[in-house]
């Protein structure tokens, strides 16, 4: 869930557990945050579902607005970089398209808490992370935008966009959708985004 910009092999020890530590915060504060909302919930109350006291926090936050700007950059940059990759293996616009579903696919069937946090309280990150986030965002709907674009002619930038933006809502509906087994709801999500975008 976090993106580590040193090498793991590269930092010492310490710094290693404090990543890993950082990592297990951030699992426990989409958790709280999915359940009860960003403003309902406290450092204090992050820090007790990881076996922290109050003031041991900040070590690793200084305030709940960090913790949040990390989860949900954290994550755009990873489907951005995602996307980057799927993008990188080549092939037509079909196989590019099935590559960038399944990068969001995995990603709706892991981390429903994530996709709850997002929804509801992107709005309450400062502005420059709140931008960072859009940016990020913007370059990985970019992708699947060219994609599409490549396997449907016919369509011109701001249909493709509507299409493009449609898909992500299907998909980001997962948390909402009845309890089912993962690789049912793979399945589900992928055939139903697939003919959604293909329509």
């Amino acid at each position: 869930m976090t993106e580590d910009h040193a090498d793991s092999r590269t930092l010492t020890p310490r710094a290693q557990a404090k990543a890993r530590r950082r990592g297990e915060i951030l699992v426990a504060a989409a958790r709280l945050m999915a359940r009860r909302g960003f403003h309902a919930v406290r450092l204090d109350d992050i820090g007790a579902e990881v076996g922290i006291s109050g003031p041991g926090m900040y070590r690793y936050f200084p305030a709940k607005e960090d913790v949040l700007a990390e989860m949900l950059q954290g994550i755009s940059r990873r489907l951005r970089d995602g996307g980057a990759a799927a993008m990188a293996g080549g092939g037509g616009p079909a196989e590019l398209l099935d590559a960038l579903l399944a990068v969001h696919v995995d990603f709706v069937a892991t981390e429903p808490d994530l996709i709850s946090v997002q929804f509801r309280d992107l709005g309450a990150l400062p502005v420059a992370p709140r931008h960072e986030v859009r940016r990020l965002q913007r370059e990985y709907a970019e992708m699947w935008v060219e994609v599409l674009m490549r396997l449907r002619p016919e369509l011109g930038p701001v249909d493709a966009r509507a299409h493009v933006h449609a898909g992500f809502g299907l998909l980001n509906s997962s948390p909402r959708l009845p309890a089912m087994a993962e690789a049912d709801l793979r399945r589900l999500l992928t055939a139903m985004a697939a003919a959604a975008l293909r329509a």
